[in-house]
């Protein structure tokens, strides 16, 4: 039986990031760091923290939690990105303004995202590469691509 090839850690890192919505788990996990560090500030820069500090807390650690769960679990990543961007709009109220509107906007972001991440999505083929190959089917005298060929068994 032939050996695969083995693939280099960033080729496999690249295959682990294409499997799941990646930029939108890390930008809500950075979102809710970025709070949480914002809630160690000194007394001066502190404006809010909210009810004795307890949702100021808790609020940017869910979000961090869930960012970490849209990277390790991206088959519930609907739900979490849901819960994800109600977190950070709470963290409005609860957290210096959501971490100086950095780490609210981060949430966001990501949570949103996630939720627009698609698992089978084809791969994106720029405008440059589809003008490539529709000047090559030309030259060729056949169709740019299988969407415009002629059906089989037709007239």
């Amino acid at each position: 039986m032939p050996v695969p090839p083995r693939q280099g850690p960033r080729q496999a890192f690249r295959g682990w990031r294409a499997r799941r919505p990646f930029w939108g788990g890390l930008l809500l996990a950075l979102g809710g760091g970025e709070i949480l560090f914002t809630e160690k500030a000194s007394m001066r820069v502190v404006m809010h923290i909210g009810m004795q500090g307890l949702a100021g807390y808790l609020l940017p650690g869910l979000m961090l939690l869930l960012g970490l769960l849209i990277l390790f679990n991206p088959a519930q990543r609907l739900f979490y990105s849901i819960t994800g961007v109600l977190l950070s709009l709470g963290t409005w109220i609860t957290s210096n303004l959501g971490g100086f509107f950095l780490g609210l906007l981060l949430g966001v972001t990501g949570s949103c995202l996630a939720f627009g991440w698609l698992p089978d999505q084809e791969p994106r083929v720029s405008r440059r590469q589809r003008r490539r190959r529709a000047r090559a089917a030309a030259t060729r005298g056949g169709p740019a691509d299988l969407s415009q060929a002629p059906a089989a068994g037709g007239s």
